[in-house]
């Protein structure tokens, strides 16, 4: 007996099936919600509860994972991309800043 049919038979529903390109359901709506962010001026955080039910930290956590997967690169390049600069530049200019650094 598989994990899936122990599952089933104890009541428990599924395990969500992985679609074609490889991210799940709230993996794509979680980059779909970074490309229309700028919608919520200020509010981010407050549509991140909304949307997810989950804490922006946490909501942070799940997107720094999703935009180091190549499934994500391959569904919404530009996107990955720019959000991977972003992080990168704030990485630098964190330890800019621990190192006493000043950056242009």
């Amino acid at each position: 007996m598989d994990a899936a049919e122990s599952m089933a038979s104890a009541g428990q529903p599924p395990p969500p099936a992985q679609p074609a390109d490889g991210l799940s359901q709230r993996e794509q709506d979680v980059l779909a919600f970074e490309r229309q962010w700028w919608r919520y001026a200020g509010a981010k955080e407050q549509a991140i509860r909304q949307a997810f039910g989950m804490s922006s930290t946490r909501y942070y956590q799940i997107l720094n994972r999703l935009i180091d997967k190549q499934e994500a690169m391959r569904a919404d390049p530009m996107l990955v991309k720019r959000l991977r600069k972003l992080r990168a530049a704030r990485q630098r200019n964190r330890a800019a800043r621990r190192l006493g650094i000043e950056l242009p």
